[in-house]
This record gives structure tokens, C-alpha cells and sequence, in this order.
């Protein structure tokens, strides 16, 4: 008898449903997507290289990144780890989709169906990032892991029903072209290739070097126990990451706004929704405390974990609370 499936707020196992029968199938558009971005930002490098086109890629990168994807798409509409008022929020996440992953929809789709994979006693390969580096990069950049007999997903109605979502998440592809438009006229071709070709290759397969290396080595300050999958702290890349590689403690408080938990941990990001608390933009920011822990939560020794190496418990200390925005 197999381990009943756990449910999570927006995923809903039914009687025949399975978390591992399935197949991993190539989406031809998100190959040629991140293909054709991946080869237009090469061109850029080799035949249009400057400055002001290195300076745009690594200023609109900051931004989209920062406060569009780990802000606005993941602490926000994702986990509603603080609140804001409606049009920031319309902001936040129209730059999240600007880094050319997904739709509002997609996002919050493909985030949460890997979450409720890794929660189960048996998580497969393709969620679990358990593939190899260059085969995963396909696996993940390239293909869908497509259930036989998937779960219900329910996205919350306030989020399905709004309608600059519904066409954000209908056109996002598309949502590339103003921006094209903008930089050519103020740069040409050379800063559209820099500032959306290269931008978008270099986030995506950034994205997913991360994801891969942070569920399987790096620093652990705390482990979720009867799980398959365990996140893991790339300390090192925190800032170029916006806290976003701190991947660990995501785990370990995935209601948290906080993401840099331990002393040392850069989190650009969370100094982003500071700075939009202190202007009164922000509120209910939600900390590690901010929620009871998680079943199996327990502190490990803060140190590197380089696969294989034993955990050493030591006494579960209370969670950090929030840094004041002051």
C-alpha cells in the first residue's frame, strides 16, 4: 500500500490520482523560446558588444529579477508573504513575467506542482531536479513532466478572475515586443539582443542552474524530515540571486518573506519589500515566525553539506523574526 498523496492549498489529489505515473514530453515552443533568446543573445555579444548594452542587460536583469520574479511572482503572488496595494502588485508581477518564464498563471502552476511533488513520500525525477546537470537543463528548460493522472488545480478566484492576469498570462510571450520596441528606438538592434534576447536567455537558464544545484548541495541550516526532497543554501550566490538561492530556508519557511534567515545571507529582495513597506506600499510582511513550523522542521548544523554527509542535530532554536523596515 502506497502513502496516501498530500494536498496543498492550491493542489487537490483525487482517488486515482498519481504523483509518479507519467512521462516527460519536449514542448516544442519552449524549446525554440529559450533557443531563439539563447542565439539572439550570442549574436548581441559577438557582433553588437558595448557598454551601455552590457549596462541595460545588467540594469533591466536586476530589475525584472529582483522585483519582478522573486518579489512580485514569488514572495507575492505565489505566497502571499506580504500584501500591497492592487496596481503595485499589477507591476510587480508584469515585471516577474518580463524574465520570460511564464504567465502569472504558469508561474504560480509550475511552482506549485513541484512543491506538492517534493511533499510526497516519493517525489520523481523531473520535479526533484534528481537528473543530471545537462540532462536536466533539458528536462527543465525544454519539457513538462505530464501526470497520467494528475491532480485538481485551483488557483484562488481573486488571482484567476482578474483580467490584466488573464492577459498577461495569455500574451506573455508577446509582452517582449514593447520592450523591443522601446530599446530599438532608443539603442537599435544591438540593445534589443542585449536587453531582451541575452536578458531572457541568461534568467532562465540562470533560474534553473540554481534550482538544480540548491536541491542537491550547499549550506543547510534546517531540514524538513520524511521528505524526499531537501532544499539546500548557495550562500555565495545569494546577492547575484536577490535571496533566491537561499533555497534552504525557502524550505524550511516557505510563508516567508525572509529568505536570508541566518547572519551573513544576503537577501536583496527582502530589502526591496522593506523599502516598499517604508513607503507605505507594503504590509502584513509575513517572517519565519510568522506561521507554525512545518511538520519534520528541525535545526541542523549550519554547515556545508557536499551529498552524503550525516545531519548533526542540535537543539531546534526559535525561527528569526522579521528585521523592522526601520
Amino acid at each position: 500500500m502506497t502513502d496516501p498523496l498530500l494536498p496543498t492549498e492550491r493542489v487537490v489529489p483525487g482517488p486515482t490520482t498519481s504523483a509518479t505515473e507519467g512521462r516527460i514530453v519536449l514542448e516544442p515552443v519552449r524549446a525554440l523560446w529559450i533557443a531563439g533568446m539563447s542565439l539572439g543573445g550570442i549574436i548581441g555579444v559577438a557582433f553588437f558588444p558595448s557598454w551601455s548594452a552590457a549596462a541595460l542587460f545588467l540594469g533591466l536583469s536586476a530589475i525584472t529579477l529582483c522585483a519582478g520574479h522573486s518579489v512580485g511572482m514569488h514572495r507575492l503572488l505565489i505566497h502571499r508573504s506580504f500584501k500591497t496595494p492592487l496596481w503595485v502588485e499589477h507591476m510587480l508581477v508584469y515585471l516577474g513575467t518580463l524574465v520570460g518564464m511564464a504567465g502569472p498563471f504558469g508561474m504560480i502552476r509550475a511552482h506549485d506542482m513541484r512543491d506538492w511533488h517534493q511533499r510526497q513520500a516519493v517525489c520523481p525525477p523531473h520535479p526533484s531536479h534528481g537528473a543530471r546537470f545537462f540532462k536536466d537543463a533539458y528536462w527543465q528548460l525544454c519539457c513538462t513532466f505530464r501526470l497520467a493522472s494528475p491532480p485538481e488545480f485551483h488557483i484562488e478566484s481573486r488571482v484567476r478572475e482578474d483580467r490584466f492576469y488573464r492577459v498577461l498570462d495569455a500574451t506573455w510571450m508577446w509582452q517582449q515586443l514593447p520592450v523591443a520596441a522601446l530599446l530599438f528606438a532608443l539603442g537599435g538592434i544591438g540593445w534589443v539582443l542585449w536587453g531582451v534576447c541575452l536578458r531572457v536567455s541568461v534568467s532562465l537558464i540562470g533560474h534553473w542552474s540554481v534550482g538544480h544545484i540548491a536541491h542537491r548541495r550547499g549550506h543547510q541550516g534546517w531540514v524538513v524530515e520524511g521528505l524526499p526532497v531537501q532544499g539546500y543554501n548557495l550562500t555565495r550566490l545569494a546577492f547575484v540571486t536577490f535571496g533566491e538561492s537561499l533555497h534552504g530556508n525557502h524550505h524550511a519557511f516557505p510563508h516567508s518573506a525572509l529568505l536570508g534567515v541566518e547572519r551573513g545571507q544576503a537577501d536583496l529582495g527582502f530589502l526591496f519589500v522593506r523599502l516598499l513597506r517604508g513607503l507605505g506600499l507594503a504590509y502584513d510582511v509575513r517572517g519565519p515566525d510568522s506561521a507554525p513550523a512545518r511538520d519534520g522542521l528541525r535545526r541542523v548544523d549550519p554547515v556545508w553539506h557536499l551529498g552524503g554527509e550525516k545531519d548533526r542535530t542540535v537543539p531546534r532554536t526559535s525561527p528569526p523574526t522579521v528585521p523592522s523596515a526601520a
